[in-house]
């Protein structure tokens, strides 16, 4: 059960309070907010309308760009909407609601970056066994939809957390979204046992995780390295600042905001670069749902 709580509401302090570097904030976050839903959103459109991207990989691929999406629309709007306002609120419920979809698609990714990364694994150092391990569609689809459910009582455990937070008057966030590390330093109470909670939860999925991907990608190295350095770029400047972010203390430091933009903005705007520019089969494939849409505009 959640306890009664005095606050209402809660001021987001931002990444900076100065007006000048808001404007500064306002721009740079809208134009990465533009890229990231435009190269999503066209990887999806791509996928989804090609039959040529029909392997296991951009199956993973689609749901990668799917939760990108998603993550950073749980996070980026706001951001930029409150760039331009001279004092950020957020309500309760609000701030509860982005700790969910927060974690509930970061999650999501790291899941989808595992099941990447044993795709890559299965085709490199496996390929005679490849397609009867990884062939069936409704197998993919499962793994993802057991992602789906698991990560949502992971996110309903975070929102647990939070709501057995007591909040009995100062609301100021020193940060540009809710999480529950800025939260617990509002609690007016011991937050010990929640912390542990929560690094037991959050970091351990991205330790775990991190060492999980990296092993793996240990192993494919060694067969090939072209194949798997943009998915260890990516690995990297997610993980890093999440590690960094939710397997310490119950502490906070000023460059925690900074450190949190390479996962919350950054990471879903690099994945469609990444995972594209190298990829010739992507690319002929945009090329090719361009090549139809000129041709359905020319017949108007």
């Amino acid at each position: 059960m959640w306890l009664n709580n005095n606050v209402t509401e809660f001021i987001l302090l931002g990444l900076t309070q100065d007006s000048v570097r808001k404007k500064i904030v306002f721009v740079t976050f809208l134009i990465f907010y533009l890229g990231t839903l435009i190269g999503n959103l066209l990887i999806i459109a791509t996928i989804k309308t090609s039959r040529a991207l029909g392997s296991p990989m951009y199956f993973f691929l689609f749901h990668l760009s799917l939760s990108d999406t998603c993550f950073s629309t749980s996070i980026a709007p706001r951001v930029i909407a409150d760039a331009l306002l001279k004092n950020a609120t957020i309500s309760f419920n609000e701030c509860m609601i982005q700790v969910f979809s927060s974690h509930f698609f970061g999650c999501l990714e790291i899941f989808i970056l595992i099941l990447m990364a044993v795709d890559r694994y299965v085709a490199i150092c496996k390929p005679l066994r490849y397609m009867t391990i990884m062939s069936h569609r409704v197998f993919c689809g499962a793994l993802v939809a057991v992602a789906w459910v698991g990560y949502c009582v992971h996110s309903l455990a975070q929102i647990f957390l939070a709501l057995s937070l007591p909040f009995c008057g100062p609301n100021v966030i020193d940060h540009y979204i809710c999480d529950l590390q800025p939260l617990l330093k509002l609690a007016c109470a011991d937050t010990y046992v929640v912390n542990l909670l929560l690094v037991s939860n959050s970091g351990a999925i991205c330790t775990v995780s991190f060492v999980m991907l990296m092993f793996s990608y240990v192993i494919i190295l060694k067969k090939a390295l072209s194949t798997c350095v943009s998915h260890i770029i990516v690995v990297i400047l997610f993980f890093g600042p999440c590690i960094f972010i939710y397997t310490r203390p119950a502490t906070t430091f000023s460059m925690d905001k900074m450190i949190a933009v390479f996962y919350t903005i950054g990471t879903p705007l690099f994945n469609p670069l990444i995972y594209t520019l190298r990829n010739a089969e992507v690319k002929n494939a945009m090329r090719m749902l361009w090549s139809k849409k000129l041709i359905s505009d020319d017949k108007r």
